[in-house]
């Protein structure tokens, strides 16, 4: 039996070291507290002064001067062969031999003033502006059937990275006109990426273009600058909108941006196509079709973020990461990176750009 010291006569025995181990479990909780609203406090300040100095418009150079050019702002990307796909994730391999025909690209992602004028041409209505049929997706609960996009909404803290709804909200009113929700709106950002369109609203942009998209093969040769050898590494690129920090909690913007950035705010890359890496996912042509590799690792970790809706619906292919591409989450700031996207579900970080075909 441990030897106990007597207590002098009316001190409390028993109750000392409940009392004592209550008093250091409150001011630990205490301390807590206070670390976090000096975290909300220090990060909010800080996202608050980097959202006042953001610029609504970023001024690109010209192209080249003699430079052949069928429409205005696309680049000519050249053919070749090279080894598609990548190795850091499992539905990224194994790398495949494809041939490439040339083809011009949009040397931006479409923006919201593209959109519009496409928009006032034909009086179309993009997917998230309408209601889904309910009769066609009985298992979707009844906020989602509504029109409105999937919202990107930093939270204070998460468990995990399992659950994507800790960050990701349905929110009905979402639209490319209002991609934050029905509080939001674009006004002065004509020059930022449009969002939260779907993979028909970008088709039926492309067609009153004369257009069409790139397939996953053609977007990833351009991201590629038409370079046969892969990037040497897959660090996260200076120069490009990701997300500096840890995801989703911190945001250090220190590439100047809390979100969307407006269209060639960042260096092209060696053929004059901008953005090709972060700001915004593109969509593709390609409908999604796992590599094999995908099934041998069933998906582990965060290789492919869930979908916020049950059951099985038709995934497109996209590309190119996005603001929220972090070393400690996504990591597909690459040319190689690949990621499924609900065909009919948009979202506020996914947008798209055109390809023509043709000689040079």
């Amino acid at each position: 039996m441990p030897y106990r010291i007597p207590s002098p006569k009316g001190a409390p025995t028993s109750r000392a070291k409940p009392l004592h181990r209550r008093a250091l479990v409150w001011a630990g909780a205490m301390l807590l507290a206070l670390a976090a609203g000096w975290g909300v406090w220090f990060w909010g300040g800080r996202q608050a002064q980097v959202a006042s100095h953001e610029p609504l418009v970023c001024p690109m150079p010209a192209p080249p001067t003699g430079a052949p050019n069928p429409q205005p702002g696309m680049v000519w990307v050249p053919g070749g062969r090279f080894e598609l796909g990548d190795n850091v994730y499992p539905e990224e391999g194994p790398p495949q031999s494809v041939q490439v025909s040339g083809f011009w690209m949009d040397r931006t992602e479409v923006t919201n003033d593209d959109f519009a004028a496409f928009v006032q041409a034909t009086g179309y209505i993009t997917e998230a502006e309408k209601p889904l049929a309910a009769l066609q997706n009985p298992s979707l609960p009844a906020l989602m059937q509504q029109p409105g996009a999937v919202v990107f909404v930093m939270p204070n803290d998460v468990r995990g990275h399992g659950d994507v709804t800790q960050w990701w909200r349905y929110t009905p009113g979402a639209n490319w006109r209002h991609p934050g929700g029905p509080a939001t709106n674009i006004l002065g950002k004509g020059a930022f990426p449009v969002v939260a369109v779907t993979v028909a609203d970008a088709r039926a942009y492309a067609r009153w273009k004369g257009r069409d998209l790139p397939s996953e093969a053609q977007w990833e040769w351009a991201a590629r600058a038409a370079r046969p050898s892969p990037p040497p590494q897959h660090e996260q690129p200076r120069e490009a909108n990701t997300w500096q920090g840890v995801f989703p909690v911190v945001n250090l913007a220190e590439d100047g941006f809390l979100g969307l950035a407006p269209v060639g705010c960042y260096p092209a890359n060696a053929l004059g196509l901008f953005d090709m890496i972060g700001n915004v996912w593109e969509l593709t042509a390609d409908a999604w079709t796992p590599h094999p590799r995908t099934a041998e690792a069933g998906n582990a970790s965060d290789a492919l973020p869930q979908s916020l809706r049950p059951g099985q619906v038709p995934q497109q292919v996209i590309k190119g990461g996005s603001f929220l591409c972090a070393p400690n989450y996504c990591m597909r700031y690459r040319a190689g990176a690949r990621q499924p996207q609900d065909a009919d579900l948009a979202t506020s970080h996914l947008g798209f750009r055109t390809i023509l075909k043709g000689p040079p």
